[in-house]
């Protein structure tokens, strides 16, 4: 998979499609076999198993992570990551940066078609940043647009904006897909059939969408850095990770996330070895608990700060990832230049869990074993969404260690698109297990910034603070990086404080391949970022994609 503009996006599983995870050079593959490389050939299908269906192919209206799976491939930004995490062109093929860092100028690729045949130019570039600014537009990811104080087409091929201020994440917020004028000026963007029918100008076009079975692509013959390889890939949708990875065994699928009890001893056999190729690495994702703070139970902090202490990290590290990942201190991966290691921690100590909930007021007035304030129980609902077995079993842990301290945890198990459009966009839980990517860009504003708490927004705990939104504000303004690393310093530092999540782990990606596909290279961005250059050696294909 072509690897575009990273967005913080909600993950159903480890890392949903793990394509767009990124990794660590010093973690080397771990492959089932050393196969010889082969001729590269045209053809074959690649399918891939998802436990949540897709909920908007439009990547502006979405912010799931099998959503913008698939957009990855069907459409393209201006610019995008290279395999080393650096800025390369995409749509634009060179930009040009004026010395105050005010105004880039982007030069558009030639002979650049829409699927559906019809040129690209910067006429699209200009309406897509109008799309996204424009207040009908319900998207999360406006912000970042909002900064531009000009944007102007010079020419077919040219483009420039123009900000009034500095914007650290200027360059890259042009990652953004860009959308199709000519199929969509004019139009109610949330009514367009495009939402299930994308045009873009990707790597592969859209087919067939199956509503909760499986989307389908075929490779586009005529994208511009050449034909990929693999002709089809199929998104099959399975509810749940054990039936995928029966599916899995059984040839049904080529391509998952693997659990860690799947990496570590489920495919640690003969069948297993021949057949596929495993990867691990550090992602760039976090899991977390996130709690509603509209809900009176988590406005205390000192309550936050409780269940903090009472959450044993290393147990659901050990016990449920079988060490397969990182605690996770703050919305950062360990090892990155923005990671502050300094911020204030929560080993498990129910003691002092007790303490801080009997300082907010919760004692066992009536001997029942629940706290209670005011005649209330501390009793909530902790929202999980289904097929994650992880996720299930960090529910339970939670479930058995706050018990101990006196609150009442309800797991409630909710399908992926049912959870995030009637659960988390609503605002209808009380907590909820949830991960982030992280985008290489460490700016965190779309989550964390008191303007981001509305309907659809990615602000979904509703946290508000004062001090953060300049923070985030002042982190974004300047391309001072030392200034810039000051800044979400302090920012993780209040986070750590306040609690608004507790933050969980940052876990390994454990993709697992069918081995007939060749071409695939580990690097700092993952194992998708060459995803057009893979292929299966012609003697071995299995599949003919229909067009």
């Amino acid at each position: 998979m072509k690897s575009s503009f990273f967005r913080f996006l909600l993950i159903g599983i480890l890392l949903v499609g793990g394509f767009t995870g990124c990794g660590e050079t010093d973690s080397s593959p771990q492959q089932a076999r050393q196969q010889a490389p082969g001729t590269p050939a045209y053809g074959d299908i690649i399918v891939e198993g998802s436990i949540g269906d897709a909920s908007n192919l439009i990547p502006l209206l979405s912010s799931d992570s099998t959503s913008h799976e698939i957009a990855g491939l069907v459409y393209n930004g201006l610019v995008k990551y290279d395999k080393n995490l650096k800025i390369t062109g995409d749509l634009a093929e060179s930009w040009g940066i004026s010395p105050d860092g005010l105004i880039i100028t982007f030069h558009l690729r030639h002979n650049v078609r829409w699927h559906d045949g019809h040129p690209f130019t910067a006429e699209d570039v200009l309406f897509t940043y109008q799309l996204t600014i424009d207040p009908k537009t319900p998207t999360a990811y406006a912000g970042d647009f909002l900064k531009v104080k000009k944007a102007e087409v010079l020419d077919a091929h040219t483009f420039r904006v123009t900000y009034d201020k500095p914007f650290a994440p200027a360059l890259m917020s042009w990652g953004s897909a860009i959308m199709p004028k000519h199929l969509l000026a004019g139009q109610d963007i949330t009514r367009t059939p495009l939402a299930r029918k994308p045009v873009g100008t990707g790597p592969y076009k859209f087919k067939e969408w199956v509503a909760g079975q499986k989307i389908v692509l075929v490779s586009n013959p005529d994208y511009y850095e050449g034909r990929p390889y693999i002709d089809g890939y199929i998104l099959r949708i399975i509810p749940d990770m054990a039936t995928m990875f029966l599916e899995l065994r059984a040839g049904g699928i080529d391509r998952m996330g693997l659990t860690p009890l799947q990496y570590t001893r489920q495919t640690e056999n003969p069948l297993f070895r021949k057949n596929y190729n495993k990867f691990r690495y550090l992602s760039f994702a976090y899991t977390f608990v996130g709690y509603n703070l509209g809900n009176p139970l988590f406005a205390d902090r000192r309550v936050r700060q409780a269940l903090a202490y009472a959450i044993d990290k290393e147990e659901i590290i050990q016990g449920v990832l079988l060490g397969l990942g990182k605690p996770a201190t703050g919305p950062f991966k360990p090892g990155t230049w923005a990671y502050n290691p300094n911020v204030p921690t929560f080993p498990h100590d129910p003691g002092k869990a007790r303490a801080l909930l009997a300082e907010a007021g919760w004692l066992d007035r009536n001997g029942d074993g629940i706290l209670d304030r005011n005649g209330q129980p501390f009793a909530f609902e902790l929202l999980v969404n289904q097929g994650n077995e992880v996720r299930a079993k960090c529910a339970e842990i939670i479930q058995r260690r706050l018990a101990e301290i006196g609150i009442s945890v309800k797991i409630r198990v909710v399908e992926w698109a049912a959870f995030v459009n009637d659960f988390i966009n609503k605002r209808r839980f009380d907590a909820t297990i949830l991960g982030w990517t992280i985008p290489l860009d460490p700016d965190l504003y779309d989550v964390w910034h008191s303007s981001k708490t509305g309907p659809q927004e990615l602000n979904f705990t509703s946290f508000k603070n004062e001090e953060v939104d300049r923070l985030l504000e002042k982190g974004r303004g300047t391309f001072d990086l030392n200034e810039r690393k000051r800044c979400y310093d302090r920012i993780q530092e209040i986070l750590a404080e306040e609690q608004p999540y507790t933050f969980l782990y940052v876990p390994d990606a454990l993709p697992i391949v069918q081995a007939r596909f060749r071409g695939i290279e580990l690097a700092p961005l993952g194992i998708g970022h060459n995803f057009i250059k893979w292929y299966v050696p012609a003697p071995e294909q299995r599949f003919i994609m229909t067009r």
